[in-house]
C-alpha cells in the first residue's frame, strides 16, 4: 500500500545499516491542507512506535500543515496531539458565504485546541523533536489583504515564477521560526533571503498560524513578535514541497501524499522538477496508487471538498480515510520488521 523512494546517498545508507530511526536527523512535512490527512497513522506509527525513545535531535520541518504536524510532533504526546489535529481539522465547519476572516478565526480556535494549555512550552523546551515553521513573508502587492491588490499581486507572482523561480525573491523572503538551539542549516540554490527566528511563547502561534495563511483564503499574519515589521503568509508559497538542501549529517525522512514533490506553490501545475542533489538524502514515503484508488472517490482528501461536498459528506468521507491509512503504517511497519529493502526504489 505503500511505495518508498530514496536518495542516491539514502538508498545506499539504508541498504548497508538498514532502515534504522538513528540514521534520520531531520524530517519534513509538506503543504497540501486536507491531503496530509491521508498520512495519519503514518504520523502516529512513525512518532508512537518508530521514534519513540529517541535521544538524538531530530529537526522537524514544515510548511502549512506540515508545520502544524511538527507542532504536534514536538509536543510531550505527539500521538495524542496528531489525533486533536485531524479530529479538529475533519469537523471544523464553514457557512456558505464564507469570507477569509471566518476561515482564520476558526484556524485560531483549531490552533488552541491542538496546542492545549502547555503546548507551546512544550514545543519550545522539546530537547530531541525540533520544530520548524516556514513562513513568506509578503512585499508589494503580495502583502495588501485587498482582494484586487493582492490577485494582482498574485498573479505577478505566478509570471515571474513561470520565468525564474529565483525571481520570486522580489516578492517573497523565508522566515524560519525555531527553537533556540536549533542546530537546522539549509543550503538553498535559490538564493531566497532565509531569516531564523527563535521560538517565544509570544510569537510561536502567530508563527504558526502564518505559515498555514494560503493567500486570497485567509487572512496574513500582520507584525509577528519579535520579527520584523510586515505581512506574514503560508510557508508554501517558496517551500511548498521543498527544493533546498537540509546540511545535516543524516537522512531526512519525508511522508509524503505524491512521489513527485514540487518546489513551490506556483509550481503546483507546472513541469518544473526539485533538483536531484537536494533529494540525495532524502527516503520519501507515500502511498500507493492502489491505495489511492480504494478509497472513497478514489482520491485523497484536498481543499475543494469544502466547497464541492455538503459538511456531512465531507466529514464521513474524510473519517473513511483516515481509517484507511492504518493501511500504510501496518505497510512500513512491516517493510522495516522484514527489512524488505528491495522494494526501496531510487529517486528520481
Amino acid at each position: 500500500m505503500i511505495e518508498i523512494y530514496a536518495g542516491k546517498t539514502a538508498l545506499k545508507t539504508i541498504k548497508e545499516q538498514g532502515f534504522k530511526q538513528e540514521l534520520f536527523t531531520s524530517f519534513l512535512g509538506a503543504s497540501g491542507g486536507p491531503k496530509w490527512l491521508v498520512l495519519y497513522f503514518l504520523d502516529k506509527y512513525l512518532f508512537g512506535e518508530f521514534f519513540k525513545g529517541r535521544t538524538e535531535p531530530l529537526n522537524l520541518i514544515g510548511s502549512s500543515v506540515g508545520a502544524f504536524r511538527s507542532a504536534c510532533i514536538a509536543q510531550k504526546d505527539p500521538v495524542a496531539a496528531i489525533e486533536r489535529l485531524a479530529k479538529n481539522y475533519l469537523e471544523t465547519v464553514f457557512s456558505a458565504n464564507i469570507k477569509p476572516t471566518e476561515i482564520s478565526l476558526k484556524a485560531k480556535v483549531l490552533l488552541d485546541e491542538v496546542l492545549g494549555s502547555s503546548g507551546v512550552q512544550e514545543i519550545i523546551d522539546n530537547p530531541v523533536f525540533k520544530a520548524h515553521f516556514i513562513v513568506s513573508k509578503s512585499k508589494g502587492l503580495t502583502a495588501s489583504e485587498n482582494k484586487l491588490m493582492q490577485g494582482a499581486g498574485l498573479l505577478g507572482s505566478y509570471i515571474l515564477n513561470r520565468i525564474d523561480r529565483r525571481l520570486l525573491k522580489l516578492q517573497y523572503e523565508r522566515f524560519i521560526y525555531q527553537p533556540a538551539n536549533s542546530s537546522l542549516d539549509i543550503d538553498d540554490s535559490y538564493g531566497f533571503k532565509t531569516t531564523k527566528i527563535q521560538f517565544t511563547s509570544e510569537n510561536i502561534k502567530d508563527a504558526l498560524l502564518a505559515s498555514g495563511s494560503i493567500p486570497m483564503v485567509m487572512e496574513g499574519i500582520k507584525n509577528i513578535a519579535n520579527s520584523p515589521k510586515g505581512m506574514y503568509r503560508d510557508g508554501g508559497i517558496i517551500d511548498y514541497h521543498f527544493d533546498f538542501k537540509v546540511k545535516n549529517e543524516g537522512l531526512i525522512l519525508y511522508p509524503h501524499f505524491l512521489s513527485n514533490p514540487k518546489s513551490g506553490w506556483f509550481d503546483k501545475n507546472l513541469s518544473r522538477k526539485v533538483s536531484p542533489e537536494n533529494y540525495d538524502k532524502v527516503v520519501l514515503i507515500c502511498p500507493s496508487a492502489k491505495f489511492v484508488q480504494s478509497l472513497p472517490y478514489g482520491k485523497i482528501p484536498d481543499r475543494t471538498d469544502f466547497t464541492e461536498m455538503d459538511a456531512e459528506t465531507r466529514i464521513k468521507y474524510w473519517k473513511a480515510v483516515l481509517t484507511q491509512t492504518d493501511q500504510l503504517a501496518n505497510s512500513l511497519s512491516t517493510v522495516i520488521a522484514n527489512k524488505n529493502i528491495k522494494i526501496i526504489k531510487e529517486l528520481r
